[in-house]
């Protein structure tokens, strides 16, 4: 080639470069939405391991915080209270949508905006709660993820006659305060009959309570505790394990994290799945689609969790084919 040549193909190559480097420049950047998320939760568990599901399930959709995504979180540290403040709080933002969980902040987010798309995440009937009206189609401007806990009430009792078949009496703890515990407590109260127990009621409305709580099961001579499980009871999940292992009760729950702090066993809905599901439909929305087009999704996997630390030490026997049936088991 000449040197003539070359040197103009070089040019225009150089030319060519810089052409395309100016259009990079000029492109505008990603929109960036912004999300709110009301949690009964508490702030100093953040990120919770539910809530790095959620934001791992939206990366994987392409929305990253600092490129094209914000993320305004608000905690209402287990009060119900401060809901209705928070919830107006990230309206005046304003937020592109609110990510709600459990049932009070849902509640919170639906009487803060009508307009403003709401999805919520474990909420465990959001039609009896006046949530939604209908889970095939919610109207308004709220979708989201049921947990379905009411509706596996006489699974878990049927369980822990299942472990202990000489169980006569079981200690029922859940937070008072919770809309969605009284209707998960109300269901089981109902099935109670249908599997041969009785149920004491020890719900507390505080942390304080607690020890009150496992005096009065021992003295009702309860076989174990199941929990009703809500942002509340597992932020005072320590002290329900350290008072359980006190009075020797084996503890069952609806969630896993009972079990991973030395609870018996649990069943119920992944909340690792459903978290994860919530980042779906916020994608579908910024993508255009309308909350009320998109039904209440209902839990598709669930789990069975077993500590067999917690068996031995309790001196509790779990049949193997109990055990083989599990999800996961501790050891």
């Amino acid at each position: 080639m000449r040197r003539r040549e070359f040197l103009t193909l070089l040019g225009g190559a150089a030319a060519s470069s810089a052409l395309c480097a100016r259009a990079v420049r000029a492109q505008p950047p990603a929109k960036l939405r912004r999300i709110g998320v009301l949690s009964q939760g508490s702030a100093a568990e953040h990120p919770s391991h539910l809530f790095q599901e959620f934001l791992s399930g939206l990366r994987e959709l392409g929305w990253a915080e600092g490129h094209n995504l914000a993320v305004e979180w608000r905690f209402s540290e287990g009060s119900f209270d401060p809901l209705p403040r928070l919830a107006t709080e990230l309206v005046g933002i304003p937020v592109d949508l609110i990510v709600a969980s459990p049932a009070a902040p849902a509640a919170a987010a639906k009487a803060a905006t009508s307009s403003i798309p709401v999805v919520f995440i474990q909420v465990p009937d959001p039609v009896r709660l006046g949530i939604v009206a209908s889970l095939a189609r919610p109207g308004g401007n709220v979708t989201g993820f049921s947990s379905i806990a009411s509706d596996l009430t006489g699974k878990r009792l049927a369980l822990v006659k299942e472990v202990l078949p000489n169980a006569q009496r079981v200690a029922m703890l859940w937070n008072r305060p919770s809309q969605g515990a009284a209707l998960v407590s109300g269901e089981m109260m109902r099935v109670q009959d249908q599997v041969d127990l009785k149920l004491e009621d020890i719900g507390v409305s505080s942390r304080g309570e607690l020890p009150a709580a496992f005096d009065a099961a021992a003295r009702a001579r309860a076989s174990a505790v199941m929990v009703i499980d809500d942002p509340a009871m597992v932020s005072y999940r320590d002290t329900v394990v350290q008072l359980a292992a006190r009075y020797a009760l084996p503890i069952f729950s609806q969630y896993s994290e009972y079990v991973d702090a030395g609870g018996l066993m649990a069943y119920g809905p992944s909340l690792r799945a459903l978290y994860r599901r919530g980042a779906v439909y916020v994608d579908r929305i910024f993508k255009g689609a309308k909350p009320s087009d998109l039904p209440v999704e209902q839990p598709a996997v669930f789990e069975l969790v077993v500590n067999l630390q917690a068996a031995k030490a309790l001196g509790v026997e779990l049949a193997p084919t109990l055990v083989a049936r599990a999800d996961r088991v501790i050891e």
